[in-house]
């Protein structure tokens, strides 16, 4: 869907007529619970034998209801649950006999810390995460173009949590790695969080830079990005104060806009990095001197060094005049049937019919006894449309290779001569010279919007070329654009002259023409940027190439309308949310209800954007912001129980939920964040090895628990949780033996697009050719376009709701009944799985004793043996696997 003002007004009517019907709550907001300061409290003196002071707050608050904790589960539901819930995998057969034969009282803690060293548990984890983020690998919206390097950042996830990196630095670098850690090529990699959720390129890439409908598309974006990062790592609703002060939480909407003044510099797209620090750290110090030189930093552009550089490269080529000799063709064709005619200046123009592409050939002798560098000027001519130089309607044409061959006396065949370090008078953005020999014919040079005018290009030759007598040298000129854009009158000219040779712009040869003493200020930065800038971009030209990754960037190539900002955009306060309706300048900051941290970040106006991303970054990662060390032990605590001690993940505000052990998660973020240092394996650990963890399924006095805590919010046994799409995914795939463990890299695609196919959200899976043996890495590794999810995935997902929750005590759909029995990768791997246990065993007793191990995780009872055998045999083991697959046992954690 696109965003128009029309539906834009459409929202922020609703918007606001639900917000007269739901005034703003009474009493002091700041005093609400999760925006007090943190104060560890006192571990109660209650009966817990474990030692674990998790225990402790649950079982004093148990007895406060006169309830009693469950015992505990047995070794074989336990070891099956702790596999899930720290790897995502569940146990081999062999694993969960090992473990249930050690009765040794610290063999969980060993297999507990076992598993978190796994590098299973990293991409379990970041599974989780990625859903925080919407990472996806295409756009989204009407286009949802790939995002072909979107997958480093879901590789940073898998390592992050793999290192255990503390949890500050991850909050850290997420937001400003690039500014905070620029030496790590992993904290830039990191801005893909970012940049992770969904992006809309027709108004941010497909339209016009002056529209309306483009800046509603920034505010939009921005709103995205502010929602994300402040759900995900604050719990809080921000967004809910664009149109009007939030109604329930003591967020202004100058808090709201100070967030998006934050992030008022960056945009979505590639940016480079590279696995190397050293060189990571040498392009980015090349960028960010570039960036100064653009900006005109004085401290650079005016410094005796820039000023030395400049006059040495006047002094080494500046005045240096060129010679220039005009190369006469004898023959010149076109193969879009032009009509060629060459005029007395030796140019030659294109008239009669106008091809939509076409390809012109000049040959002729060599001007010269040697050729070091070749000139191409495209000129003016009343006769062609706008007066050219190119033949289009506007003036413009589009040259997309330019090539020299040379025939040579007795050689049948021609030898192409190579050009190198192209330059012009002007390029078109996007557009530039070196477009025509990037070997590329789908990207060309241009000149719009300096139709009408001559313009030159200079290419240099590799290496001087002494052509033989009678050789005969031709120019191909390749006009491969369509839509008419062909060159109206161009002329080829040819030089002796000692390389580099430069096309320089008019600003520089005014300036070159002045001397030292006489210069400007204005004109001893034209030179340094001319100078300097040149330099730069020889030095990246020598580095290796870098890898990309699509993230948060504010340096980065053009692509079509989307260009970077240079400086950070003004933002401004927008009256109910109406972008015709700006009112003050937003100054970048945070969140006043936060008392204990400044709500305005002090960053110099003329600073980099990274500036003030590193002041959010630091205000968000600080110790005394409570949100921040409240929210993620919330959200682990979440993952492992099924519902948080805060059952709003994403809403710590007045209209979310209160927290059920308040004492508990108070002693949890405190702990973490002093006593653990961030550590997320340390909570992990923590929570897992409790006794609460620990506890069965069914209450101790299940009648008791049903009157007086129905929702088990306090914790008198454990919750049944539904596996997640993935842990079905992946559990199939484990038990049929056809798991791919590699890791890293780009998403595995489950089918191949038919030839034709153009991917919207109309699309019909039908036009897929699906192979469910394909992509049998874990499910974190697939790819899927975000407007076309994966009907099987999906229908075991739902309803669960928040995809960050598993779903505990829920019952499986009929949905999902009908895709467990029926779905092709199901039935698929019914029969490797069935083929896998024929390999291994002999007889029908044994091969279903083989199955329940590897999908239960146990042996099955003398009744169920019989009564599978039997059904086997009947039907074949495949759709005994099949039958088991759709079980209770199979499907849900105990």
């Amino acid at each position: 869907m696109k965003w128009r003002r029309s539906s834009i007004a459409r929202v922020l009517a609703l918007a606001l007529a639900a917000a007269a019907f739901f005034p703003a709550l009474g009493g002091d907001p700041t005093n609400h619970w999760a925006y007090r300061p943190i104060v560890r409290p006192a571990v109660p003196a209650a009966d817990a034998p474990s030692g674990n002071p998790i225990d402790a707050f649950v079982r004093a608050r148990l007895g406060s209801r006169g309830l009693s904790p469950a015992p505990g589960a047995d070794r074989r539901t336990l070891v099956r649950r702790v596999f899930l819930d720290l790897v995502g995998l569940p146990p081999s057969p062999e694993e969960s006999d090992a473990f249930v034969a050690d009765d040794r009282p610290d063999a969980f803690g060993e297999l507990v810390d076992r598993l978190l060293a796994s590098p299973r548990h990293g991409e379990r984890w970041a599974r989780h995460w990625i859903d925080a983020a919407h990472f996806a690998e295409t756009h989204g919206h009407d286009q949802d173009r790939i995002r072909t390097h979107a997958w480093p950042y879901r590789d940073y996830l898998v390592g992050a949590f793999n290192d255990d990196k503390p949890y500050d630095r991850f909050v850290r670098e997420q937001v400003a790695g690039d500014v905070l850690y620029p030496d790590d090529p992993a904290a830039t990699v990191a801005l893909g969080f970012l940049a992770s959720g969904p992006w809309d390129e027709s108004s941010l890439r497909d339209i016009r830079e002056d529209t309306v409908d483009r800046q509603i598309g920034r505010y939009l974006d921005r709103d995205d990005v502010v929602t994300t990062v402040m759900q995900t790592f604050a719990s809080i609703t921000v967004q809910c104060a664009r149109c009007h002060d939030h109604k329930f939480d003591p967020i202004p909407q100058r808090d709201y806009y100070a967030l998006q003044a934050v992030f008022a510099g960056v945009d979505r797209a590639d940016r480079a990095w590279d696995a190397d620090p050293a060189v990571h750290r040498k392009r980015q110090e090349l960028f960010a001197l570039r960036r100064r030189l653009g900006r005109g930093d004085p401290s650079l552009v005016l410094s005796a060094q820039s000023k030395r550089e400049a006059t040495e490269w006047i002094r080494a080529t500046g005045a240096r005049p060129i010679s220039w000799r005009v190369f006469g063709p004898r023959t010149f064709v076109s193969t879009g049937g032009a009509t060629l005619a060459l005029n007395e200046d030796g140019s030659v123009s294109s008239a009669g019919k106008r091809p939509d592409r076409d390809t012109t050939t000049f040959s002729g002798p060599p001007a010269l006894d040697e050729i070091t560098a070749v000139r191409l000027e495209v000129l003016p001519d009343d006769a062609l449309p706008k007066h050219g130089p190119g033949r289009n309607e506007n003036g413009n044409f589009h040259l997309s290779e330019f090539q020299l061959l040379i025939f040579e006396p007795g050689v049948a065949k021609a030898r192409v001569v190579e050009l190198a370090n192209p330059t012009s008078d002007f390029d078109q953005d996007g557009w530039g010279i070196a477009r025509a020999l990037d070997g590329d014919e789908k990207t060309a040079w241009g000149i719009h919007p300096r139709e009408g005018e001559a313009h030159e290009a200079i290419f240099e030759l590799k290496a001087p070329l002494r052509a033989a007598a009678g050789s005969t040298l031709v120019f191909v000129l390749k006009q491969l654009h369509g839509d008419g854009h062909v060159i109206g009158r161009a002329r080829l000219s040819v030089t002796d002259a000692p390389l580099p040779i430069r096309i320089l712009p008019p600003v520089i040869r005014e300036a070159v023409a002045v001397d030292a003493g006489q210069r400007t200020d204005a004109q001893w930065t034209a030179l340094a940027r001319h100078v300097v800038g040149g330099s730069i971009e020889k030095d990246l030209a020598a580095l290796p190439a870098p890898s990309m990754v699509y993230a948060a960037a504010a340096d980065f190539e053009p692509d079509g309308g989307l260009k970077p900002s240079g400086a950070p955009r003004m933002v401004r306060v927008l009256h109910r949310g109406d972008i015709g309706k700006p009112r003050e300048d937003a100054s970048p900051g945070a969140l006043g209800c936060v008392a204990a941290l400044p709500s305005r970040f002090e960053v110099d106006p003329g600073a980099e954007e990274g500036a003030r991303r590193a002041a959010l970054a630091d205000w968000l990662s600080d110790r005394e912001n409570p949100l921040v060390w409240r929210s993620i032990v919330n959200r682990v605590w979440r993952l492992h129980f099924g519902r948080g001690l805060v059952e709003t993940p994403n809403d710590f505000g007045k209209m979310g939920d209160a927290p059920s052990h308040p004492e508990l998660l108070d002693w949890l973020a405190a702990w973490f964040r002093d006593d653990a240092h961030g550590s997320l394996k340390q909570l992990h650990r923590l929570i897992v090895t409790s006794a609460t963890y620990r506890q069965r399924c069914v209450a101790e006095d299940p009648h008791g628990v049903a009157a007086i805590d129905p929702d088990n919010r306090l914790l008198s046994h454990m919750n049944r949780a539904r596996l997640d799409a993935e842990q079905v995914r992946d559990g199939i795939l484990q038990a049929s033996g056809r798991l791919d463990l590699r890791m890293g890299g780009p998403g595995d695609r489950q089918f191949d697009l038919q030839p034709g196919i153009h991917v919207t959200p109309r699309v019909d899976y039908t036009k897929f050719d699906v192979d469910a043996d394909a992509g049998r890495r874990r499910g974190i590794y697939r790819f899927l376009f975000r407007t076309l999810p994966d009907p099987f995935m999906d229908a075991l997902d739902c309803p669960a709701g928040d995809q960050l929750t598993p779903v505990r005590g829920a019952g499986v759909t009929v949905q999902q009944a009908l895709a467990l029995w029926n779905d092709v990768f199901v039935t698929r791997h019914a029969e490797h799985l069935a083929r896998r246990i024929e390999g291994e065993r002999a007889g029908p007793e044994a091969r279903i004793a083989r199955a329940f191990e590897l999908l239960l995780q146990r042996p099955p009872t003398s009744a169920e043996s019989t009564e599978f055998v039997g059904y086997a045999n009947r039907h074949g083991l495949a759709n005994g696997c099949r039958l088991l697959l759709n079980s209770n046992e199979f499907m849900f954690v105990n």
